[in-house]
């Protein structure tokens, strides 16, 4: 691929403490020579494994964003063996705006890999991840939410990825998290995701859906915190003990697009089944009102299948074609090894 456009302040090879920027190039009406400056910091020390980890894949995703700055300000050096790179918010923009997509060019990060040399900013970023701090990790840890439009029940997620030996460090990494769901899931939204990228490189993965929602919990911040610091100590880069869960995580998985349902016409959503509670067969997890017409019934969105319903609606208002829930089942112990 073609050499990056980004300048890195940041010596990805040189041992210590670091601080620094990814400067993309980009143009505005009043900057004609501008640079989007990405916070990054580093922390070499010693023989070790690298890992990378990022949140604000979406801008409105921040407890991730939270609990990498926790990092960046409170890790010390001689606390880790071997590489930590850390990128607080990869889409600072939508951070600010409290939106999903850059409003510098309306592109939704996730969905733009391996990303373009000389592409739009999204691009440019993408392209550096894929060719310059991907092929450096051992690990890459990327932190999401629900955002403004999905609540999740909190979990640590993956991918159900074919090569066995890849699948069991992803499996443990992901269960180091501590979270009482582990989500395999499938991409029912396009593709170019950064994990797929990154798993395609064979890096051990781990991503997560820590609720969502503008209003965030003092339990999933700590969650988040925990887990991702626990997930550090596991691969064998943050010193100290690893905390064992009180009892087996649970693993569920949405393969199937049916798992997924979306709202057929637009209304005002209601749900009526809290995340992380088991569901049957045909159960109604929510409803659609119509505002406009007060005697017509409401629609029932219905389970297709028993599971838990791992994910639900965050807005009340929903547009035809908005996914309102998702639901999950137990995964097959053949599946986990």
């Amino acid at each position: 691929m073609e050499k990056s456009q980004i300048h890195c302040s940041v010596d990805w090879t040189k041992p210590g403490k670091q601080h620094g920027h990814l400067m993309i190039p980009y143009s505005y009406n009043l900057g004609g020579w501008a640079n989007l400056m990405v916070p990054v910091a580093a922390f070499a020390n010693g023989d070790g494994p690298t890992v990378l980890a990022m949140a604000g894949n979406h801008g409105d995703e921040y407890p991730g964003q939270v609990a990498i700055l926790r990092l960046c300000r409170e890790l010390a050096l001689d606390q880790i063996r071997g590489r930590l790179i850390l990128i607080p918010c990869l889409t600072v923009p939508a951070s600010k705006a409290n939106t999903r997509l850059s409003p510098l060019d309306g592109k939704n990060f996730n969905r733009v890999f391996p990303g373009k040399a000389d592409g739009t900013v999204s691009e440019m970023l993408a392209h550096y991840l894929t060719t310059v701090l991907f092929p450096l990790a051992d690990v890459v840890i990327d932190i999401h939410t629900g955002g403004r439009s999905m609540d999740f029940a909190p979990c640590a997620t993956m991918h159900l990825v074919p090569d066995l030996t890849q699948r069991r460090k992803m499996i443990e990494a992901t269960e180091a998290w501590n979270s009482d769901l582990a989500f395999m899931y499938a991409d029912v939204a396009g593709t170019g995701l950064l994990p797929v990228e990154a798993e395609r490189q064979g890096k051990t993965v781990v991503t997560t859906e820590m609720g969502g929602g503008e209003v965030v919990t003092a339990s999933v911040h700590q969650l988040t915190q925990s887990g991702l610091r626990n997930v550090l100590v596991h691969v064998g880069l943050l010193k100290g003990e690893k905390k064992p869960r009180p009892k087996p995580v649970r693993w569920v998985q949405a393969l199937d697009r049916e798992d997924y349902r979306f709202a057929p016409e637009s209304g005002s959503y209601e749900n009526l089944v809290d995340v992380g509670v088991d569901v049957a067969t045909g159960q109604a997890v929510g409803l659609i009102h119509f505002l406009e017409r007060p005697e017509r019934e409401a629609i029932a969105i219905v389970a297709n299948s028993a599971g838990v319903l791992i994910g639900t609606r965050g807005p009340s208002l929903v547009a035809q074609g908005d996914c309102v829930a998702c639901i999950a089942h137990d995964v097959p112990a053949d599946v986990l090894g």
